[in-house]
């Protein structure tokens, strides 16, 4: 943990050893803020990514929620979203699993075609939460 003018930063690890060989963390938490990485759908039990764009998706928001639980938070508390699909056409069977997910906080939201690292990754997800105080 770093301090800095005496905010705390905070880095959270998802175990991926895809952030020593990169060089980044799952999530960052800073003056009550949370980063979230982009975040694919490897089954980090396993190390496998699925075939499957909407398992993709579920694991990718089930790592986010750890991180965020980890944090002091949840999905709850997201407030922006982005999601980068390679294929425009897979992001309409992801709706239900992301609303599922988000339906009740309904963050600000942006999908993006993009390629990404590997081309068996169908989807990524980046989120940024707001840590609520009690």
């Amino acid at each position: 943990m770093d301090a800095a003018e005496g905010d705390q930063r905070r880095l959270i690890s998802s175990g991926s050893p895809f952030e020593a060989e990169i060089g980044y963390s799952r999530a960052v938490v800073c003056d009550g803020w949370v980063f979230v990485a982009g975040t694919t759908g490897y089954d980090y039990t396993t190390m496998v990514m699925p075939g499957d764009v909407v398992v993709q998706c579920r694991n990718a928001l089930a790592t986010i929620g750890r991180a965020l639980r980890e944090a002091g938070g949840s999905l709850d508390d997201v407030v922006r979203v982005r999601y980068i699909l390679p294929d425009a056409s897979d992001w309409p069977i992801c709706w239900p699993v992301v609303n599922e997910a988000f339906r009740e906080v309904r963050p600000a939201a942006t999908m993006i075609v993009a390629g990404l690292q590997s081309p068996d990754m169908r989807i990524e997800i980046e989120v940024t939460a707001r840590l609520t105080r009690a």
